[in-house]
């Protein structure tokens, strides 16, 4: 890829200030776009699609969860060989109707194809926003590089779905809601076309700060995919945590508002409490993410799954208000502990010439956990309830905090260590 900067590329969150902080921008915008659906589509599948049981309700997060995770890996493949740039506009492309056809669908089935077109958008834009972070940052700030880009992301999901919940408790669910998402396309479209440049010549600087010998060969795709899933202990940990951490996640994002509207709850409030939970997550990551390029990945991993369990737990037993909230903290802190340090971590261990496609494949797994996670909990919640199900994926949660500290080992290398 030809560099579209004129002078040699240098590594550092300071040297490239101005792009980071662009791209951080950016992916704002990309969490925006899931955020205007976080506290309002469950209650459209059952208020005007009359929708009862809950996979069938959770059907949209399926969809969305298995086309962004299939897309991640597409990304990171095609970024290293195209370029991340053109990537990242593509992804914005696709999501131009997908806030029209919110608006007015007149089937299920048109929310589903919409879901499909955000799943999509999201694999190519998030993913390369993570790729191109990573690319600027070099080696010394990726956790905090990863912090900023997840605290971007995930705290405009949350302004994102306590705006929409409060348009919709004031006009309803639709279609005023959704205009949001016209205003947020045509921002994420226009800065990446227009200002976000080329990282990919990044890569080539961090190869030779790296001492990697020039004969070394690049890995094929069916080895970095078997590599990160399974081979490697400390990738394929990282991936089955990255995977629960998504499970999780996935049936915050269907069953929550279901849970609390059975608690007597009203759209506003639910679109509160949709809103704390990732609203926490972004914040703490503008710790969590630095943190563990201090005191290292392992801890931060297995202390956040194991409060995110505490989270659900909290959750689970509620009844009212406050402990619907304290459940909705605690999950975000663990999240930030856990999200932004298990890319670092991916980071650590790949070497940059297949760092990227890597990334493709954890995020692959990832975000294949959303679509796992919203059948698993609609499944055990129409046979015995939401409570069960959130209970059941609180188990798993702390389970992989377990995998995770037992197989594991600490990836960030000493200060002043060749970058492996």
């Amino acid at each position: 890829m030809t560099p579209t900067l004129t002078d040699t590329p240098r590594l550092g969150l300071r040297a490239n200030l101005a792009q980071f902080s662009l791209l951080v921008v950016v992916n704002a915008f990309v969490g925006a776009m899931v955020g205007m659906e976080r506290s309002i589509l469950p209650s459209i599948a059952e208020e005007e699609f009359h929708l009862a049981a809950k996979v069938a309700i959770l059907s949209f997060i399926v969809v969305f969860g298995v086309s962004k995770a299939l897309t991640n890996y597409v990304a990171g493949r095609v970024s290293d060989a195209v370029g991340r740039k053109r990537v990242l506009v593509a992804g914005w492309l696709v999501a131009v109707p997908v806030p029209f056809l919110l608006m007015w669908a007149p089937s299920w089935s048109w929310i589903l194809f919409a879901n499909l077109l955000l799943g999509i958008s999201q694999g190519l834009t998030w993913s390369t926003a993570v790729i191109m972070k990573i690319d600027l940052a070099g080696p010394e700030n990726r956790g905090l590089a990863m912090g900023l880009n997840e605290f971007a992301g995930y705290f405009a999901v949350a302004l994102s779905a306590l705006a929409t919940g409060q348009v919709a408790s004031l006009y309803g669910l639709r279609p005023e809601p959704f205009f949001l998402g016209v205003a947020y396309v045509v921002m994420g479209l226009g800065l990446s076309t227009i200002l976000v440049r080329e990282t990919h010549h990044h890569v080539a600087v961090e190869v030779g700060r790296a001492g990697a010998a020039p004969t070394e060969a690049t890995p094929g795709a069916r080895e970095i995919f078997w590599r990160t899933t399974a081979g490697d202990r400390d990738l394929s940990a990282v991936t089955q945590a990255g995977l629960v951490n998504n499970l999780n996640d996935g049936m915050a994002w269907g069953l929550f508002p279901i849970l609390f509207a059975q608690a007597g709850l009203g759209l506003s409030t639910i679109g509160w409490l949709a809103a704390l939970y990732p609203a926490v997550w972004g914040l703490s990551q503008l710790v969590t993410g630095a943190l563990s390029d201090r005191i290292g990945r392992k801890g931060l991993i297995v202390g956040g799954m194991l409060t995110q369990a505490a989270g659900l737990g909290v959750v689970a037993t509620g009844h009212a208000t406050f402990a619907f909230a304290t459940g909705q903290v605690l999950l975000g802190l663990g999240t930030a502990m856990v999200y932004p340090t298990l890319l670092a971590a991916i980071g650590d261990v790949a070497r940059p010439s297949w760092r990227a496609s890597a990334i493709g494949v954890y995020r692959l797994w990832r975000d294949l956990g959303y679509a796992i996670g919203a059948v698993l909990a609609g499944l055990v919640a129409d046979a015995f309830g939401v409570s069960t199900a959130v209970w059941v994926v609180a188990a798993l949660t702390a389970a992989s905090g377990v995998v995770v500290l037992a197989r594991m080992r600490e990836t960030l290398a000493p200060r002043g260590a060749a970058q492996a």
